[in-house]
């Protein structure tokens, strides 16, 4: 990760809220995770919006919704994902980077 020194303004009460819900000791770090899910997020909704045909499919959202938390979860925590749901983890690698084990089914 390349880490630079900057200077921005902060509401410090939201910054320090945000540090706590998100389970880290600093403002920086509130930042970096803050950053690093709004990123997931926009790539989910562009996947979403790239194959809507296979995604689209009543479930089938509201399970890969499960998968993506899950995965970005296992990130969070530095986790290695383990699962047999090897073309939904995949799909979802594709648009943010986590440590993924597929076991056969």
């Amino acid at each position: 990760m390349a880490v630079t020194m900057t200077s921005i303004r902060l509401d410090t009460n939201l910054a320090d809220e945000a540090a706590k819900v998100l389970g880290v000791k600093s403002r920086t770090e509130a930042v970096h995770v803050a950053l690093r899910e709004i990123v997931a997020l926009k790539r989910f909704k562009n996947l979403m919006r790239k194959h809507p045909g296979r995604l689209l499919f009543g479930e089938k959202v509201r399970d890969l919704h499960f998968d993506l938390l899950i995965a970005l979860t296992a990130r969070s925590h530095g986790a290695r994902l383990i699962t047999s749901n090897r073309p939904d983890f995949e799909m979802i690698r594709s648009h943010c980077q986590f440590k993924l084990e597929i076991w056969p089914a």
